[in-house]
């Protein structure tokens, strides 16, 4: 689906989210970036980064995008419905920038916040009603999104300035009890919030295809007017790195549910897709699709195949209508040329009446189209409902016909032709033969 970046999405949200700044600075490798290192302070600080050395993190091209980026070997070579483990809540904690999150971020020995907040989300995770999974997204200080923030969806709230002091506390009463946290107030969020898996010190395929991603995220959402209504930000691993690039979704769809929704092997060139048709009409990407919070895998399939089919069902109607409209079309303009002759009826009082004129030809014609219409939607399951309605009379080929008064009106040029032809073939025999038995 190609898109047309000069034309402004519709979007009803004015909800004041801010774009993720600083997309493009980090490309971290496994191979030169170390478990143990260090995100910050000990204590509970969170200006004292210690960013990676240019020299030790992947620019994303050349051998890294062959090997590990969109032009892997493997690329697009797995099947992605199914693929999203069963949960029902998505948890992301704001913290930090992916060029300094180590490989595990919830084993980091010198940050207290996302180790702490992990370790309490594993220990009352059979306490909670809900399958809750925990994800580490970008925060900034002093920026809409800042460190220690905390996003919830489905619920679409925000509690602000989490820190590892208030982890237990956070943890029993919002995740576990359902409630609220008491030193906080949740802040409604509203608008859509996308995610992409830039983890590159856990993979280099997510360090390769995130940022790309990423900056051509962030330049849509320039072009098409879209601050305050699309956030978008890099997040730490969320499994399947083979699908990289991986992007998540959350937003309201038609019916005003909260839904989040995963794609895999997502290019840059994919990017307006899902702005236009998931963000922009409501309607899933499913040859990107990976699948939903909230489903099971049998679930995400089943889906899947109800969307394709009805898919199906509304693409033939649409080719059906189209033969109908371009058979009629070409019945009546053939009908016009005079292709068939009616001896006396166009010209019988000088008024035409070739309209209703029915070519001969034409009908085994359309009887043919009609059949091949049905045999294609016989195949598709979900053509049932348009096989009864062609079935019982709606949009057919079928017109009324006036009947001709005498033989004579349906004798056409091509069959006197072809008697003048056969009389003259046979005179000239009989001229022949009695030149023969003269010369004898």
């Amino acid at each position: 689906m190609s898109s047309n970046r000069d034309e402004p999405l519709a979007f009803t949200s004015t909800s004041p989210i801010t774009v993720s700044e600083q997309l493009g600075s980090f490309h971290a490798d496994p191979s030169t970036v170390s478990s143990s290192s260090h995100l910050g302070s000990a204590s509970n600080s969170f200006q004292n980064d210690t960013f990676l050395s240019e020299s030790s993190i992947g620019n994303g091209s050349g051998i890294g995008d062959a090997e590990y980026g969109f032009s892997r070997p493997e690329f697009r070579s797995g099947q992605l419905t199914g693929s999203v483990d069963l949960y029902d809540r998505h948890v992301f904690l704001c913290y930090k920038n992916p060029s300094v999150w180590p490989p595990r971020i919830e084993a980091a020995e010198f940050d207290r916040l996302p180790r702490l907040l992990s370790a309490a989300v594993g220990a009352r995770k059979a306490g909670m009603k809900r399958e809750t999974r925990l994800t580490i997204c970008e925060g900034h200080d002093g920026t809409e999104t800042s460190n220690g923030d905390v996003l919830i969806f489905p619920d679409m709230i925000r509690y602000r300035r989490l820190t590892h002091f208030d982890v237990d506390t956070f943890v029993e009463e919002v995740l576990v009890k359902d409630g609220e946290w008491l030193p906080g107030t949740p802040e409604t969020l509203k608008g859509w919030y996308v995610f992409v898996c830039s983890h590159g010190s856990r993979d280099r395929r997510c360090g390769v295809c995130g940022p790309p991603l990423l900056s051509r995220f962030k330049e849509e959402i320039e072009i098409h007017s879209l601050h305050g209504k699309v956030s978008v930000s890099p997040c730490s691993h969320i499994g399947g790195h083979k699908y990289a690039g991986n992007v998540i979704i959350f937003g309201s769809n038609i019916n005003g549910e909260v839904t989040g929704h995963w794609y895999g092997y997502v290019t840059p060139d994919d990017v307006p897709t899902l702005l236009e048709q998931h963000i922009g009409k409501g309607e899933i990407v499913d040859w990107l699709w990976r699948g939903q919070m909230g489903l099971t895998e049998e679930e995400q399939l089943r889906s899947q195949e109800l969307r394709l089919q009805l898919n199906g069902e509304a693409n033939i109607e649409r080719s059906t209508n189209e033969v109908m409209q371009r058979q009629l079309k070409d019945e009546n303009s053939s009908s016009c040329r005079s292709q068939v002759e009616v001896i006396g009826c166009c010209q019988e009082n000088g008024e035409s009446c070739c309209q209703n004129a029915v070519l001969p030809g034409k009908t085994d014609n359309l009887d043919t189209n009609e059949r091949a219409v049905k045999a294609t939607t016989e195949k598709k399951k979900s053509s049932k409902k348009l096989v009864s309605r062609m079935n019982s009379g709606k949009g057919t080929f079928t017109r009324k016909v006036r009947a001709m008064p005498t033989w004579l009106e349906n004798w056409e040029r091509e069959d006197t032709y072809a008697t003048l032809a056969v009389a003259c073939a046979a005179v000239s025999v009989f001229v022949a033969y009695s030149c023969y038995k003269q010369l004898r």
